[in-house]
């Protein structure tokens, strides 16, 4: 196995970057409510995982980031009923950054 990585993607897998800006001071509240989120795309077909970070010294930039199998599988799931269940979460109140919020569909192509 040398050179790879366990668990890597394999070519056709995409990896959907999300990234948005706090703006009210309740980045606090976001990491809490993605800390207790309810885990519902993890059943999701061709979902294979998410880390949610932000950047050393930013608290309020929260990045996302999803891997699919494939692509018709995040629109699926980006398109149905558990994803709009899935943002309920949101703490009240929550103000975004404006044109903060970008959200970057890769293309897994080489491993």
């Amino acid at each position: 196995m040398k050179g790879r990585v366990a668990g890597s993607l394999h070519p056709g897998a995409i990896v959907v970057l999300s990234r948005f800006t706090v703006a009210n001071n309740m980045a606090d509240e976001v990491r809490a409510a993605f800390q207790q989120r309810p885990h519902l795309v993890d059943d999701a077909p061709g979902f294979l995982g998410m880390e949610v970070m932000n950047p050393m010294g930013e608290p309020a930039e929260i990045w996302l980031v999803t891997r699919w199998q494939d692509e018709e599988s995040y629109h699926k799931w980006h398109q149905g009923h558990q994803y709009q269940a899935s943002h309920e979460g949101i703490p009240k109140g929550l103000k975004l950054v404006p044109g903060s919020t970008e959200i970057r569909v890769f293309e897994v192509f080489s491993n």
